[in-house]
């Protein structure tokens, strides 16, 4: 048992340079994984703002034309009375 804890299994010179690259290789996958997850939300909240936008210029243009088709504002009303 004591023999472990004595003796390491790669001399302090050569195990340095593996805990480095490790250390290296975790922070440059992190730092990826974060990129990737930025430009998905990016993408995502563009999309939500087209969706968005489209379905206000839609809300509109019904009410303009004096088509107003039932919503959540008619369910309100018809819960009413």
């Amino acid at each position: 048992m004591n023999l472990l804890i004595a003796a390491p299994a790669l001399p302090l010179d050569e195990a340095g340079k593996y805990v480095a690259g490790a250390y290296i290789v975790f922070v440059v996958l992190l730092v990826v994984y974060v990129a990737i997850m930025a430009a998905k939300l990016g993408r995502i909240e563009r999309e939500l703002r087209d969706l968005a936008g489209f379905a206000e210029s839609r809300k509109e243009a019904e009410r303009a034309n004096g088509q107003a088709t039932p919503g959540r504002e008619a369910e309100e009303v018809a819960t009413d009375v």
